[in-house]
């Protein structure tokens, strides 16, 4: 059985069982001995250099999105450089290994096992005898207990954002020396190698003040390669410095500098040489591509005759509109703006030249989300027409292929390929199939060319109308079939005055109805299929909106009507994902080593709280089953490795049968590197070594033989 997918009989019977409301688990891809998770798609891309090439010192100057609100990364307001900080200077017991999975750290750890089973659960760790914290005290039982009591949930003095795991642990004690840790659980728990990963000192977790505040602004005590010199938020930059008190191998680097750039300003900030490390868009690295190559420095503007042609065009202009004497002036003044610019463009075209864009797969996926509570796709069948009616191949390829980057659809919710816990269980909704998504249309009562109701304008405008001005641009725009009842050539999408009609319906009030029925819009009850698609409108965001306008037309084949509101970055979360106010959205999940208790807020079924509303952890699309749940429990209770994978793995396919969110592609990760700079760039599923990230010695060459990429990916 091939470890992508189950067979066309599984997926046929899945579909039976799915039309008569039944949630079918198929077979499980990769039967026998045959392992389904496969290997890595893109391995990390990070010029492996060994320790004796790289010179000693230097500081690297990282773009960063911003400085964090907190230096905690057990606090709700924790961000990506919370994390990038964690790495570098706290303990982590556990680190991700190239294909995602947890790996001893033996910088702080000789040894972690279960050492009992019966009555109760017991880890002993047995610590690094040189890891000591930067104050020079020893790492041990003192400072897991203080973890473990602060994100344990009993004390709400401690504002938390999470305490999956902690809340199974019965005690922490001292071993048969200082240098050992037993850890009693009160019940099983399969994903404990996910705690203590970032470890902090009994000075931060000790006390809710010092959990709560003392951690968020600055970190006096560490343990890892580098210490936190400076948090400076009016230039907007944390300074990290060497640790002087780091047992393993000392930092090559003397000093790494997380600076904020936004992204759009990247390339420029490269170009001025007050960056060497930035993760970049598609792009920022295909100017940075065009750069490495011959003759590149040189800019399209500045080819013979262009100034000439640009001046003709503007005298021609002007000739046209009877103000010929003014032409010499205007041409003089386009020469000079467009002599500067490709100047400009070739200066900095020629200092990019001595960068190269690294590029790898993140340890994430983006998805289609849902909104499965209320309208249209609160009916499972709806949401199941809306997945078959999508060629994910298709998109995946939009995205990845002209980046150079393996286009191959994701195949589960839980884990991506190379985990432990990936199978392909996308089987259980089955693939794009135009005729099976348009029997679900119809079994679920939307029918072509029905009547469709007048609606008062504003409200079917929505929360977003009044909104539509803030975003900037394009914020609201149909998709449907055009006036004639066919989809436009050129792929470009229509946008449909609403003039008095319901919005997303397939033409303006007054337009004679299409000849072709089958194009027509699907209608129930006097009212169209048209489902609200929400979407960042800022810079950063254009692949999503590209992926959007694809995943519209796709809908409009079988009858579904967009209506796409782009608000702005700021409000996207928070305003519309968490709050529900969307029917399809964009937007991407980490794919941790640990989806029993990383992975379960996001899928759990939603369940009243006690004041009347719905609680539903970080499940925004609202869809979740009883089976699910158990499930995940059951996975995060057995200590069998092979029989947790296999647990979730069928609840996987279960969260494929429920439609809620469809798993689209990896996300790309590009970043742009001085050329010099080694052991960084494209990480992949992988941990940075902060300590041997540095800069070439002068004439040295790094690592010879198989690259990173290729050597990950074996």
């Amino acid at each position: 059985m091939s470890q992508h997918g189950v067979g066309p009989r599984a997926v046929t019977r899945s579909v039976a069982f799915l039309t008569a409301g039944v949630l079918a688990v198929p077979a499980l891809a990769g039967c026998g001995s045959e392992d389904p998770s496969g290997k890595p798609l893109a391995g990390q891309d990070i010029r492996p250099a060994p320790r004796d090439r790289i010179a000693d010192g230097g500081t690297l100057r990282w773009a960063v999105d911003s400085v964090p609100d907190t230096l905690n990364t057990f606090q709700s307001d924790a961000d990506a450089t919370t994390t990038r900080v964690a790495q570098a200077v706290l303990p982590s017991m556990f680190r991700m290994d190239a294909s995602g999975r947890p790996e001893r750290n033996p910088a702080y750890l000789e040894s972690a096992e279960v050492v009992e089973t019966e009555p109760k659960q017991v880890v002993l760790y047995k610590l690094n005898q040189e890891a000591v914290w930067s104050d020079g005290r020893e790492i041990g039982a003192a400072d897991f207990a203080a973890q473990w009591r602060a994100l344990s949930g009993k004390d709400t003095a401690y504002w938390t954002a999470r305490n999956a795991g902690y809340d199974r642990i019965q005690k922490i004690e001292r071993g048969d020396s200082a240098l050992e840790v037993r850890v009693t659980f009160s019940r099983p728990y399969a994903d404990w190698r996910s705690l203590f990963s970032p470890l902090y000192p009994k000075d931060v977790m000790g006390t809710p003040d010092s959990f709560n505040d003392g951690a968020r602004k600055k970190l006096k005590v560490t343990a890892g390669p580098f210490t936190v010199k400076k948090v400076d938020t009016e230039d907007e930059k944390i300074t990290l410095a060497r640790n002087p008190r780091w047992w393993g191998e000392p930092a090559k680097l003397s000093e790494i500098e997380l600076r904020t750039v936004p992204r759009d300003k990247r390339a420029s900030e490269l170009a001025a040489g007050t960056l060497d490390l930035a993760d970049i868009d598609p792009a920022a690295a295909r100017r940075i591509t065009l750069a490495a190559r011959p003759h590149s420095s040189s800019s399209p503007l500045m080819g013979p005759g262009a100034d000439r042609s640009a001046a003709d065009s503007l005298r021609s202009g002007a000739v046209a509109d009877g103000s010929d004497e003014d032409a010499d002036d205007e041409e003089t003044v386009a020469r000079k703006k467009l002599r500067k610019a490709a100047v400009k463009y070739a200066r900095q075209q020629r200092a990019l030249s001595g960068f190269e864009v690294r590029k790898s797969l993140e340890p994430a996926y983006t998805q289609l989300a849902l909104h499965g509570a209320e309208g249209p796709l609160a009916d499972e069948r709806v949401r199941r027409a809306v997945a078959r009616a999508l060629d994910r191949e298709e998109l995946a390829q939009a995205v990845l292929k002209p980046l150079g980057l393996p286009a191959v659809p994701v195949g589960s919710h839980l884990a991506l390929s190379g985990q432990a816990h990936y199978a392909d269980n996308s089987g259980a909704l089955g693939g794009q199939d135009t005729k099976e998504a348009q029997a679900l249309l119809a079994d679920a009562g939307w029918v072509r060319g029905g009547p469709v109701k007048e609606q008062d304008k504003e409200k079917a405008a929505g929360p977003e109308g009044e909104k539509a001005d803030d975003t900037g641009g394009d914020d609201k725009a149909q998709h449907g079939p055009d006036p004639a009842g066919h989809l436009a050539q050129d792929g470009k999408r229509h946008q449909h005055p609403h003039q008095g009609g319901a919005p997303g319906a397939y033409a303006p009030r007054g337009t004679a109805a299409p000849a072709n029925q089958e194009a027509a819009r699907l209608a129930k009850n006097g009212k169209p299929l048209t489902l609200r698609f929400v979407l960042p409108s800022g810079p950063g965001s254009q692949t999503l909106r590209t992926v959007a306008d694809r995943i519209s037309r796709m809908l409009e084949r079988v009858g579904i009507g967009t209506e796409i509101s782009k608000v702005s970055d700021e409000s996207y979360f928070k305003d519309h994902i968490a709050s529900g106010q969307y029917d399809l959205a964009l937007y991407s999940w980490p794919a941790t080593a640990y989806p029993a208790t990383d992975a379960r807020p996001v899928f759990a079924k939603p369940v009243p709280a006690a004041d009347g509303s719905l609680n539903v952890e970080q499940n925004y699309t609202r869809v979740g089953t009883d089976q699910v749940d158990q499930l995940f429990d059951e996975a995060a209770a057995t200590l069998d490795e092979g029989e947790s994978r296999s647990l979730i793995r069928k609840a996987d396919s279960r969260i494929w049968a429920a439609a809620g969110s469809i798993p689209l592609f990896q996300r790309p990760q590009l970043l742009a590197a001085r050329k010099n700079l080694v052991n960084t760039g494209a990480f992949g599923f992988g941990t940075p070594v902060y300590e041997d990230m540095g800069f070439l010695k002068k004439g040295a060459k790094p690592a010879s033989g198989p690259s990173a990429k290729a050597s990950a990916a074996r």
